[in-house]
């Protein structure tokens, strides 16, 4: 039989940038003819106009322009049939549809049948799904196209086959989070091929889009199964396998990428994240305040390896409250990088704004209030160096942190991307660790020393908060898993710390609501992925 060869278009597409999008689609395709000699060529879902394009998909020349995206890839593109992945208007209705073009034409369309509408995805408030399979023969191999979605559950595929699919083409725009890359190619993927006998392509979008992060990592299974192909995760990559007797093979030239640990695949999320974010938006580079402490230490290393050290500024702000040791080790980290920095002294400011106080806070003792109007005047400051500089204020706080209100609103809060936002702290010293095993960057005492917010005399977070290694599983059972005060305390955990936790986790919602938005690299992030009412007394 003849050789099928197909390439593993994974690209990092700019949402809404349809003329772009479509021109490098077509500079792919003849680098896959060219050069690894490939006849089909596949892309991610809505790889023409980016994924999500979100309430684009409201509007009528989005819709049109995308279309004549299409058509242009069919005029451009010979000798190699492209699949890619578009929204389409049919009988009135959104489709998330994927083109088979061939020979100058449109040959096939197939449009979505399994439309995603939980945690990040709300993909039935734009489109209508399909409902028919889509098999068509390219070279005399029964070739069946889905989308993202329709591979996590057997109809499509099922129905693919018994419509005579001899392979299956997967279009993906599927985000990233942890352990994810493990279930999509063992519980999902090689599930469908082993039951249906049928190897399977399964190509996935890269690259940063507001809060989500997509790891590419694309790969090709056999009819058993087996991994035939893997591509490296948080890269762009052009790759190739081969159909041939009934199966996919691997190429001789092809290497194939291994799985990397928690760490690095999260490390790299962050950095992708932080990168696409700050410049698909035309930032100049970043800002942030660095305070000595762990939070901003991997915020820095991370805005470094994805920008670069000439694009990020350090600002140490001390006031009378920060310890010697945290100024020598933000300047130590700051020259590990060479990365600028400045040392604005906060004191006389704090003073002023005590004096301008004064009179109407007569009467109340010191709290908190004095606490954060320390670290609102270093919000305004950084924002002040923002609008100047054309650099993106990055904040520094933690889901942690974030979870329980933990932060200042109007002050470490302040900025345009929360870096970190949906790390625990507890994995925030498991990334620093892996960090200065890469080079040694964030000084050893900063991540062996206990954290402070340095905003009182000898403060340490354990003065308000739980130890965080008690505090995190916690988190993690009330806001990822869902589970309920009752069943939290049956797993071992004090009542009277758990109903404390919660308390604090529902009354900050308020200020998570007005954080700016952050990579999201576990399975229930704030914001679009954990929307909870401001106003609810249920627990």
């Amino acid at each position: 039989m003849k050789t099928l060869p197909i390439g593993l278009a994974q690209f990092n597409f700019h949402v809404g940038d349809i003329t772009g999008n479509v021109r490098r689609i077509v500079s792919a395709c003849e680098q896959a003819k060219d050069t690894l000699g490939c006849r089909i060529v596949v892309f991610p879902e809505l790889a023409v106009t980016g994924y999500p394009p979100e309430d684009l998909l409201f509007r009528q020349d989005f819709l049109e322009e995308a279309e004549s995206g299409v058509t242009a890839i069919a005029a451009a593109v010979h000798d190699v049939c492209v699949v890619v992945g578009h929204p389409s208007l049919d009988g009135g209705f959104v489709r998330n549809s994927a083109s088979v073009i061939d020979g100058g034409e449109i040959i096939a369309r197939y449009h979505k049948r399994e439309l995603p509408n939980y945690s990040v995805f709300d993909e039935k408030r734009y489109f209508k799904s399909g409902d028919e399979s889509c098999v068509v023969s390219i070279d005399g191999v029964a070739v069946a196209i889905t989308v993202c979605e329709d591979i996590w559950h057997p109809g499509p595929t099922e129905e693919s086959i018994a419509a005579g699919a001899q392979i299956i083409l997967n279009l993906n725009a599927s985000p990233f989070h942890v352990h994810k890359r493990a279930v999509r190619e063992n519980e999902v993927v090689a599930e469908r091929a082993r039951s249906g006998r049928v190897p399977i392509v399964y190509v996935n979008l890269v690259g940063g889009q507001d809060e989500l992060v997509f790891d590419g990592g694309s790969f090709s299974v056999n009819r058993s199964g087996e991994v035939v192909q893997r591509s490296p995760i948080f890269v762009e990559h052009l790759a190739s396998v081969a159909y041939c007797n009934g199966d996919l093979t691997a190429v001789a030239s092809e290497s194939t990428a291994g799985l990397p640990e928690v760490e690095e695949s999260v490390y790299q999320a962050l950095v992708t994240g932080t990168r696409d974010y700050v410049l698909k938006n035309g930032f100049q580079g970043v800002v942030l305040g660095l305070s000595g402490g762990i939070d901003s230490a991997l915020t820095m290393a991370i805005a470094v390896d994805a920008l670069g050290p000439e694009r990020v500024q350090a600002i140490l702000m001390p006031s009378r409250y920060t310890r010697e040791i945290s100024v020598d080790d933000a300047r130590q980290e700051a020259l590990s990088l060479r990365v600028e920095h400045h040392t604005i002294e906060i004191e006389s400011l704090v003073n002023a704004y005590d004096r301008e106080l004064a009179t109407l806070f007569e009467g109340y003792g010191p709290d908190t209030t004095e606490e954060n109007l320390q670290a609102r005047i270093r919000g305004n400051l950084l924002m002040a160096i923002s609008n100047k500089t054309g650099r993106l204020v990055l904040t520094t706080g933690n889901k942690s942190e974030m979870a329980v209100g933990y932060a200042t609103l109007y002050g470490d809060m302040a900025g345009g991307f929360a870096v970190i936002k949906d790390v625990p702290k507890t994995f925030v010293y498991r990334l620093a660790r892996y960090r200065n095993e890469i080079s040694a960057v964030i000084p050893d005492r900063v991540i062996t020393r206990a954290p402070s917010a340095e905003l009182a005399p000898d403060q340490k977070d354990e003065d308000s908060l739980p130890p965080y290694d008690v505090l995190d599983p916690i988190l993690e059972a009330y806001i990822e898993k869902d589970q309920s005060p009752t069943q939290i305390v049956s797993a071992g955990y004090d009542a009277v710390l758990v109903d404390r936790v919660i308390g604090l986790v529902n009354r900050n919602e308020y200020k998570r609501r007005q954080a700016p938005p952050g990579v999201k690299i576990t399975q229930r992030a704030f914001g679009r992925d954990r929307r909870y009412p401001i106003t609810s007394r249920f627990r």
